[in-house]
């Protein structure tokens, strides 16, 4: 196969507003290192790992709530997620699903032309297990908001579905965090899980995540998303922010609460888990700067469990899950790659549920 030298790719060139998205029309093509795949990008989803990165917010001099504009202050010595400098210009996109067209040394070339969603989580080869080593596809090396991307051929994940491009861009980063912050809980059939901004790319991974465990699943959302959320299978549906969420939830007890939203309703939510409950956490766009009552903490036997890197068999357990269809997409919009600071505008807006996506 003929390749071209240059590709279009959008570029993050700084810290900043979405203005430091900018559209390349001759990017040189990456190639395929040793052990690495060279994909032709079909379709990538947008997270908020894509904006945290970009605006900076995940920097400890940032508390303000997830905005995706510029702050006025950020620190460059841990503006990623892992507490780390970021190299710019820097092309972005976690959530590839494309075709191999190109592997390099040590890689079977009967891989080329394999149908591939990617794993974000780079590992130390000779250490996987060291979280310490571990970096992340889009942040760490340059990811999939282009026409092509390289990626570990181990993260690159064969995948036979009938699903559009668009449609599988919309599970790697969403569910494997979901997944993630699941099995760090030790969700299981005995459980009611309690999911605050259900409606999100996470939120609504969680609740079809959760409901495969044999969970019961109680999901909060804003009232104009409720339908889009139900359709997604949990037990019920709660406003976002209730005034009295105990009254809310009635004769449910809750013994876990999946959360990715943070910010001042946090205390309710910690409130209503159980004795003995598990609060798990991978991500606070409403703010991460919380009120905690530590006798709460310790005087109920409370658990709380921070999720980030997620264990060895999470991604290839996603695969599996969508070629069985235990779980299926949400996907919400999908816009041209040229198109990608409108789509990540609709993306911060929050107006959606589910997951928007680019096409190149």
């Amino acid at each position: 196969m003929s390749l071209p030298a240059t590709m279009r790719a959008m570029v993050t060139m700084g810290h900043g507003d979405l203005d430091q998205l900018v559209l390349h029309h001759d990017w040189p093509r990456p190639a395929p290192a040793a052990g690495e795949v060279l994909i032709r990008v079909g379709a990538c989803g947008l997270n908020n790992t894509d904006v945290n990165t970009r605006s900076g917010w995940y920097s400890k001099t940032v508390t303000d709530a997830t905005t995706g504009g510029a702050f006025d202050e950020v620190g460059e010595d841990d503006p990623t997620w892992g507490g780390a400098p970021i190299t710019f210009p820097r092309i972005q996109g976690a959530d590839v699903c494309g075709t191999i067209v190109a592997v390099g040394e040590g890689i079977d070339a009967a891989r080329i032309g394999q149908r591939v969603i990617t794993d974000g989580w780079l590992r130390d080869a000779d250490a996987p297990d060291d979280m310490n080593k571990t970096g992340y596809f889009g942040s760490e090396r340059d990811g999939g908001f282009a026409e092509y991307t390289t990626t570990p051929s181990s993260n690159a994940l064969a995948i036979n579905s009938d699903l559009t491009d668009a449609e599988l861009a919309t599970f790697s980063c969403a569910f494997s965090t979901a997944e993630g912050m699941l099995t760090r809980a030790r969700v299981t059939a005995d459980d009611t899980v309690l999911i605050p901004g259900a409606s999100g790319g996470v939120g609504g991974a969680l609740v079809q995540l959760a409901k495969r465990r044999g969970a019961r699943v109680i999901a909060m959302a804003s009232k104009a998303k409720h339908s889009d959320v139900a359709a997604l299978g949990p037990d019920r549906v709660l406003p976002r922010a209730p005034e009295n969420l105990r009254d809310a939830l009635g004769d449910a007890r809750v013994t876990v609460v999946a959360d990715v939203v943070g910010g001042p309703y946090w205390p309710s939510l910690i409130d209503v888990l159980e004795r003995g409950g598990r609060y798990t956490c991978s991500g606070a766009i409403a703010g991460p700067m919380v009120a905690l009552d530590l006798r709460t903490f310790y005087l109920r036997d409370l658990t709380f469990t921070g999720s980030t890197v997620v264990p060895l068999e999470v991604m290839p357990n996603i695969v599996r899950y969508i070629e069985y269809g235990d779980i299926k997409p949400s996907l919400a919009a999908t816009y041209p790659l040229e198109e990608l600071r409108t789509a990540q505008a609709a993306f911060i807006a929050k107006e959606h549920t589910g997951n928007i996506v680019v096409t190149s």
